[in-house]
């Protein structure tokens, strides 16, 4: 008989698959941080499915020693959501980019936060279609620059953590490809959440949007244009963690600590399991210019899932009905028709 393993190292999730992305995407790191936090999770590969729609980072299941699913333009939250509720004891991941996810795939997004189905969505947000060659995307900035706009978009980007909490998300979360220990801690956070959870992972595109978070994500900028968030700590950020975030009315201020009376005591500490969103959504939606960039999980928030409430529902209608099946429920419901 063979024996099961209780523990399991990141070779574990890894295939024998060599990974077809350009050299340099940032692709390559987050395929490798997340067989780094499916080891530390501990769910068995033969328990675990990746599902992925259509773009360069739906080619991530092709890469995994678990069960996958690459499957059609958009469609990954609805294939997942099936999944997840006819087999609620698997954990199941969504791979998602921002033009598979959120442009001809963002009513299926909604809904599954709408929902809270119990899945762990990994969204790679580079702010462009790469797989296509370069279009501008639901994310790319005003005024990008792309194959399909050649003088500059004339439209205004979707923020993916404002369609979260716009669902009512009730976990949401964001890394770079750049950071692997911090997005290997928001992505095992996101597979304890029960219910939908969302990890933002900002992207860099080496063929057709390179650089294109250079501005916070380069080593030198990147202490005083990003605020790494946990949990019961002080938001502090800057290269000496001398600046801090205060509450000025209904919004945020950075100041730094010691100078114009502020003091320690003044700045926030961050609580991602209060059920307010408010001011979640204040810290999802800094953008690295006027105030940095949030970074960790941001909400984590319990509720009801999904796919357990169907569950209890076919199981008390069943005993309440006294289904035994599908034949009983044909043969015993009230309402018949005879084809002649």
């Amino acid at each position: 008989m063979e024996d099961i393993k209780t523990t399991f190292a990141a070779g574990d999730y890894k295939n024998e698959q060599t990974p077809r992305w350009c050299p340099g995407c940032g692709d390559h790191a987050i395929l490798n941080v997340l067989h780094k936090a499916m080891a530390e999770i501990g769910v068995a590969p033969k328990d675990t499915v990746v599902i992925s729609g259509i773009g360069c980072s739906s080619r991530l299941p092709y890469y995994m020693n678990t069960y996958g699913m690459h499957t059609i333009h958009g469609r990954a939250a609805a294939i997942a959501t099936g999944v997840k509720t006819s087999r609620p004891e698997l954990t199941v991941w969504q791979i998602s980019g921002d033009g598979d996810g959120l442009a001809i795939g963002g009513n299926h997004f909604i809904h599954a936060l709408r929902r809270n189905i119990d899945i762990n969505i990994l969204l790679f947000n580079n702010r462009i279609y790469g797989l296509t060659k370069g279009q501008y995307s639901p994310t790319s900035a005003r005024g990008t620059i792309s194959k399909s706009s050649p003088y500059g978009t004339t439209e205004d980007p979707f923020i993916p953590a404002e369609l979260c909490f716009g669902a009512r998300g009730n976990f949401f979360a964001r890394g770079f490809d750049i950071s692997l220990d911090t997005t290997k801690e928001i992505m095992v956070a996101a597979a304890r959440h029960r219910g939908a959870s969302v990890v933002e992972v900002l992207q860099n595109c080496v063929i057709f949007n390179n650089g294109v978070y250079s501005f916070m994500s380069d080593k030198e900028k990147r202490d005083e244009h990003t605020i790494h968030l946990r949990h019961g700590e002080k938001m502090l950020f800057g290269k000496d963690l001398e600046m801090g975030l205060v509450q000025e009315g209904f919004g945020l201020k950075a100041v730094k600590v010691g100078e114009d009376g502020y003091t320690l005591d003044d700045v926030l500490t961050h609580d991602a399991h209060c059920r307010d969103y408010v001011l979640h959504q204040q810290l999802a939606m800094m953008d690295g210019l006027t105030l940095p960039m949030a970074i960790g999980v941001i909400r984590d928030v319990e509720a009801s899932s999904y796919e357990s409430d169907v569950a209890a529902q076919v199981e008390e209608v069943k005993g309440r009905k006294n289904y035994g099946g599908l034949r009983d429920m044909i043969l015993k419901t009230t309402e018949s028709w005879v084809v002649e």
